[in-house]
């Protein structure tokens, strides 16, 4: 899959600053369709950094997999920060310290954040 220059190089910096802080990033992605993965993967090493991660579209896995409480499913939604808060748990519990955020409604807002 063919990525703009501008987000391989959002990419490299992502694991740039992964490898500084001597972190492992792992991915918990639902709207994005693992395209969060996909574009990490695309930079050559980027195996060094990049541990796994879940593409979590339906509210079932986000469940299964997760353990997305489905209260907070029902009650927030599944595109919410409740939610989204959930699916970082997870993934933390899973031992990911980078949390790479691309709000649904705005995807070119990235921010990533311990």
């Amino acid at each position: 899959m063919p990525f703009s220059p501008e987000l391989l190089k959002l990419a490299e910096a992502v694991l740039s600053e992964a490898r500084a802080r001597t972190l492992r990033i792992v991915t918990a992605e639902s709207c994005t369709g693992g395209l969060v993965a996909a574009v990490l993967t695309e930079i050559p090493g980027s195996s060094d950094v990049l541990q796994q991660g879940w593409v979590t579209y339906s509210n079932e896995s986000k469940q299964e997999e997760l353990g997305v409480p489905e209260d907070t499913i029902r009650m927030f939604g599944a595109v919410s920060e409740p939610t989204a808060r959930a699916m970082q748990s997870a993934a933390k519990r899973r031992k990911a310290y980078l949390r790479i955020k691309a709000p649904a409604r705005d995807a070119t807002a990235v921010g990533v954040s311990p």
